[in-house]
């Protein structure tokens, strides 16, 4: 069952307790701005190759992806596009990330969106353990298995970076 210190629940958190889903979150404090993935990792006291960040792209109206890659690394948009079977896609505009997900940009997770989007996770995190992904707002991460992150998302791995 889940472990935390803290009652702050978003729906990423909730979707894990309602699957009973094994986690940790890690809090940090936002008082220098910096939410990257590489920051956080930092913050957090963990290694970077185990921070995913969320990547949400479109491939035209009405067909929005979700990738999963790790923090250091950038979204390859061919490999992406060949994993979703369109020919381009590109990033959702920050302005429309809110409106689609129900997160915001820095604290954008793959679990709880308000719709469940085809989602794909770099194929690395098959040799991981634990992977850490957004838990739903900036300040809080999600510490689980990634064969937990890819049956709670209907997830899928493929190369992406």
């Amino acid at each position: 069952m889940a472990k935390s210190n803290k009652p702050a629940k978003t729906n990423a958190v909730r979707l894990l307790d309602q699957q009973k889903v094994y986690y940790e979150l890690f809090e940090y404090v936002v008082n220098d701005g910096q939410i990257d993935g590489i920051s956080v990792a930092l913050k957090i006291g963990q290694p970077v190759e185990k921070v995913f960040k969320t990547l949400v792209a479109t491939a035209g109206p009405g067909k929005i992806f979700v990738f999963l890659v790790p923090v250091a690394q950038e979204l390859n948009l061919k490999a992406a596009a060949k994993a979703v079977g369109e020919k381009k896609v590109e990033m959702v505009a920050v302005k429309d990330i809110l409106g689609l997900t129900g997160y915001i940009r820095g604290g954008c997770s793959p679990l709880g969106m308000k719709k469940v989007f085809p989602t794909f996770i770099d194929e690395t995190a098959k040799e991981l353990e634990m992977m850490i992904v957004s838990a739903g707002k900036i300040g809080m991460q999600i510490h689980l298995k990634p064969t937990d992150l890819l049956t709670c998302t209907n997830g899928v791995y493929t190369s992406l970076t």
